[in-house]
């Protein structure tokens, strides 16, 4: 699995005119991608580093602070481009797999006491933030 963690003021993503995750006040956006080759036995792992990375003000973490987070599935996190000028996807996992690790670690940062948003799996979605910072870490398992 691996993340991309941004710090932000704000964040939200739409789907189809629709606002479907939201926060508004200091917190997480993270867009997270699932690997081919990833198990379930990551997602706790992952939502523990989530929750208690130290990235907030004064080094605090979700944890501490009780701030929320935003999840977004982000297949093309695992987007090859070291060939040619397209893209490959073949690392990344495919819909059937990706969903339950997504969901998995969502229920995972809830099962911790987080505050959690999401954006919908597999929706085309429009991601708007406020970075703090900004402040932008890579998270990988």
């Amino acid at each position: 699995m691996r993340a991309v963690v941004m710090r932000v003021t704000e964040a939200s993503v739409t789907v189809e005119g629709e606002v479907v995750g939201t926060i508004d006040e200091p917190g997480l956006l993270v867009l997270l991608g699932v690997h081919a080759d990833d198990t379930p036995d990551k997602a706790p792992l992952m939502a523990r580093k989530l929750h208690e990375l130290r990235v907030l003000r004064d080094e605090e973490s979700c944890a501490t602070t009780g701030a929320p987070l935003l999840v977004v599935s982000q297949f093309t996190l695992y987007g090859e481009t070291r060939k040619g000028r397209r893209p490959s996807w073949t690392a990344a996992a495919r819909p059937g797999h990706a969903a339950p690790l997504v969901e998995a670690v969502v229920s995972e940062l809830r099962l911790r006491g987080a505050r959690v948003q999401t954006g919908r799996f597999g929706a085309m979605m429009s991601v708007r933030s406020a970075n703090d910072g900004p402040f932008t870490v890579l998270v990988e398992l």
